[in-house]
């Protein structure tokens, strides 16, 4: 996937990626998808999209093109009331936690930042934070990162400076979003997120540990 097409013909847009089962995860057979999607920040047009997976892409390619050639938003998209059943689809859509994802970028509550600039903030001192449990961790991570699981992160904040940026990830975003509130609650004031979690990160081929 290209970073961001719409950035390298100098429109303002941003992007999110979300990594989601093509069908709820419970039903056998569910396949991953990565979704890119890229909109305005400022007034939330959905501009375009990139789909990489299985099953399911074409519908979901199908849904986000239907939004764009109305004019929609990220907004009318996260509010889609999509056909589901368990086989096929989950309430809560891949398009649906693409769009939150957005809404949630937009509006202040996330900030990430591309898995190929991790490296240069690590190597410029930032602190590196893997909140996946210890035994995730255990198996694979970005190298110099520190292990800090979501469930432990408030009982652990002493072991953070909050004076220094925080950079937050774990398997697909989840709990680095989560990770990422707690912080900003307790009054850090830098914190980042991997964009898409260790699982984009490393679909890039880039280093792990």
């Amino acid at each position: 996937m290209n970073r961001n097409p719409a950035a390298g013909r100098g429109i303002d847009s941003a992007y999110v990626i979300a990594r989601r089962p093509h069908h709820v995860a419970y039903y056998p057979g569910a396949e991953p998808m990565f979704i890119k999607l890229v909109f305005s920040p400022e007034t939330g047009k959905v501009l375009g999209a990139q789909i990489v997976g299985g099953p399911g892409v074409d519908r979901r390619i199908d849904i986000i093109a239907t939004v764009i050639h109305f004019g929609g938003t990220i907004d009318d998209l996260a509010q889609l009331d999509l056909a589901y059943s368990p086989q096929y689809g989950a309430a809560k859509d891949p398009v649906h936690i693409a769009a939150m994802i957005a809404q949630n970028q937009r509006d202040g509550l996330l900030k990430h930042v591309d898995p190929d600039a991790v490296a240069k903030l690590r190597d410029a001192g930032v602190q590196l934070i893997d909140v996946s449990t210890a035994e995730e961790f255990a198996a694979c991570t970005i190298p110099g990162a520190k292990n800090l699981p979501i469930d432990e992160l408030r009982l652990r904040l002493d072991e953070l400076d909050p004076n220094k940026p925080v950079v937050v990830f774990c398997a697909i975003g989840q709990r680095g979003y989560l990770a990422y509130r707690i912080l900003t609650q307790r009054g850090f004031t830098d914190v980042t997120s991997v964009a898409g979690g260790l699982a984009w990160y490393k679909s890039q081929g880039l280093p792990t540990a």
